[in-house]
């Protein structure tokens, strides 16, 4: 996998140019195809990125926004994505409800539960689903996603979507490595300096780590200076 790197001077600056690139890539995508497929991780930095999103020029009646990951926690768990995407993004923009697919994790049976989920993304995003845009974070452990170093999810090549074991206190449901790799874009948003390492063995394409086994051929990294270890080149 080749991986564009793009370093900014630190978090913040990070967060507006990936609200930058994602409206961008939105107004083609909706140009082109008529609606814009998201799926977003959660983070630190994301939450800014998603918040500064917001106030870019975007036609949000046109996206299908879904997640990535999410924690099998309580609804408005503060350990939920989807708690902090409701306050940093839905809160702010005009986007319909019925295009904000949640992942149905306060379900009693939860693999029943992610192939719903795979469901709505391929009644969405075609059979097998194809997202325009998946925006992903990167753990100091090379996770990626909820991918985590030795889970079985890892060899999972059917399922779009899937439940992880118990990880840092909270199974999770995720999406799989075939739909990250079908997806038009790819981006790592890497802050911090406890990035640092796993960022170069992402670079490296040590494939011992799981984000280095996203195997999309549209990927990009926006990172600080503190993660990429190098000056800024934006």
């Amino acid at each position: 996998m080749a991986l564009q790197l793009t370093v900014h001077a630190d978090a913040a600056a990070v967060a507006r140019a990936a609200a930058r690139f994602i409206a961008g890539q939105a107004r083609c995508a909706i140009g082109a195809r008529g609606r814009f497929t998201l799926a977003v991780s959660g983070g630190r930095t994301p939450w800014q990125m998603l918040r500064a999103l917001a106030d870019e020029p975007v036609d949000w009646t046109h996206v299908q926004l879904f997640q990535v990951d999410e924690r099998v926690a309580p609804p408005g768990d503060a350990a939920r994505n989807l708690t902090h995407l409701e306050e940093s993004l839905l809160a702010h923009v005009d986007l319909p409800a019925a295009n904000v697919h949640a992942m149905p994790v306060e379900a009693s049976d939860l693999d029943a539960a992610a192939d719903r989920y795979a469901l709505t993304l391929a009644t969405i995003a075609g059979t097998p689903p194809i997202l325009d845009l998946v925006h992903l974070g990167l753990g100091d452990d090379g996770h990626v996603a909820s991918l985590v170093p030795g889970d079985a999810v890892l060899a999972e090549d059917f399922r779009s979507v899937a439940v992880t074991q118990p990880y840092a206190g909270h199974r999770r449901m995720t999406l799989t490595f075939p739909v990250l790799d079908r997806a038009r874009c790819v981006l790592f948003v890497v802050t911090g300096q406890e990035k640092a390492l796993a960022l170069q063995r992402l670079q490296a394409g040590d494939r011992r780590i799981p984000a280095a086994r996203v195997t999309g051929e549209r990927a990009c990294i926006l990172a600080d200076v503190a993660a990429a270890g190098s000056p800024a080149t934006a």
